[in-house]
């Protein structure tokens, strides 16, 4: 049997990733969040990465089992943005995959692979001073690092000193913007878009669409929370995973108004016009609204808009829509993932009406009236 540890359990990327490896004959799949979570088939243990003694325990009762570390855990600041060039949370960041990675390293004898979460955001597009300037597009891992504030280079640099006396392969994946369904996590935005429709509907309106047209039209990638976890089982034993750094999409492009139809048709609704709003500033005032849906309909997630979101993912949904995160012309090659051997894709249309079909099915947004 083989066993990998995922950090970041109750995260979008890591509840994905404890599914998969659970589903593959002859693996055990162990996960670790500060916050309670629960994965059918898995053992989620509740720790703080920020807890040194604690991590040094958890090595201590687990650390020989452990084959395969998938690393997605992150602590995001209030606000988010302002935390990505803030050198504390930069620091935080680092000092919880040092936290759990020392101990670990001496424990997991038999340690064969080490897989670090990063995103776009390593190419210093989202950096004020950086932005596109100098950049090949579309986005690289050959690129050369540019240099700037980032924890992915702190992260990635203790796992390659540590390699030195390893003999464990280190594969660094760099996900798009990655939509799924786990509740109350930083950078999720389809919950959001899920709560914000329901909403409306219960109000008898059609879904209007809520970017700034400008902005909104531009090409984006997506990547489905499920497909990066295919990525991960795919890198955990692939020699051509080693060493190696790889983006991840889903393989095509999309942009918000040719999309938003199905949206509303995933919840028998008709596409409104467009009337620009800050998910922020709408949904953070409406858990009133959503509590009596909640109640209506017999929902199972929680009460709190907040709850269930995550206070940062409506940020994010606001990025994602006006512009934030839509940079024109910034999209990300994947040509080396798929000279490398992993060729998986996901029509990002047919991804957003999967993903309400299954929460809708979970109950935990209003199903579609037949």
């Amino acid at each position: 049997m083989k066993t990998v540890l995922v950090a970041g359990a109750s995260g979008l990327v890591g509840q994905a990733a404890l599914r998969r490896f659970a589903s593959i004959p002859g693996w055990n799949a162990i996960g670790v969040s500060r916050r309670a979570t629960a994965v059918a088939g898995t053992t989620v243990i509740g720790l703080d990465l920020l807890d040194r003694r604690g991590c040094e325990l958890f090595a201590e009762e687990h650390g020989k089992e452990i084959t395969h570390l998938v690393y997605a855990a992150v602590s995001e600041r209030p606000g988010m943005v302002d935390g990505w060039f803030d050198q504390t949370s930069i620091e935080r960041n680092a000092s919880m995959l040092r936290n759990l990675f020392h101990p670990l390293e001496r424990g997991a004898t038999g340690l064969e692979h080490v897989s670090l979460l990063q995103g776009t955001k390593a190419y210093g597009i989202h950096h004020p001073a950086l932005g596109l300037d100098g950049l090949h597009l579309p986005l690289r891992e050959r690129e050369p690092r540019r240099d700037h504030p980032n924890f992915y280079f702190a992260q990635e640099d203790y796992l390659l000193d540590r390699q030195r006396t390893g003999r464990w392969g280190l594969t660094v994946l760099r996900p798009t913007v990655v939509y799924g369904d786990a509740a109350g996590s930083n950078m999720n935005p389809l919950l959001a878009i899920g709560v914000y429709a329901a909403l409306e509907r219960e109000q008898g309106r059609a879904l209007d669409f809520p970017g700034h047209t400008y902005e909104s039209t531009r090409a984006q990638e997506a990547v489905d929370c499920d497909l990066v976890a295919d990525a991960l089982a795919w890198a955990a034993e692939a020699p051509e995973a080693r060493g190696a750094t790889f983006n991840v999409t889903n393989g095509d492009t999309f942009n918000w108004p040719s999309v938003w139809p199905s949206i509303a048709e995933s919840f028998g609704m008709a596409p409104g016009v467009q009337r620009p709003m800050s998910f922020v500033d709408d949904l953070a005032g409406r858990d009133a609204e959503w509590r009596r849906l909640h109640e209506r309909h017999g929902l199972s997630g929680p009460t709190s808009i907040i709850d269930l979101v995550g206070a940062n993912s409506l940020l994010y949904a606001d990025w994602a829509f006006n512009a934030g995160l839509s940079t024109s012309g910034v999209l990300n090659s994947t040509i080396a993932l798929r000279r490398a051997g992993f060729n998986d894709c996901l029509d990002t249309e047919d991804m957003f009406t999967s993903w309400f079909r299954r929460l809708q099915d979970g109950t935990v947004l209003p199903r579609r009236p037949v």
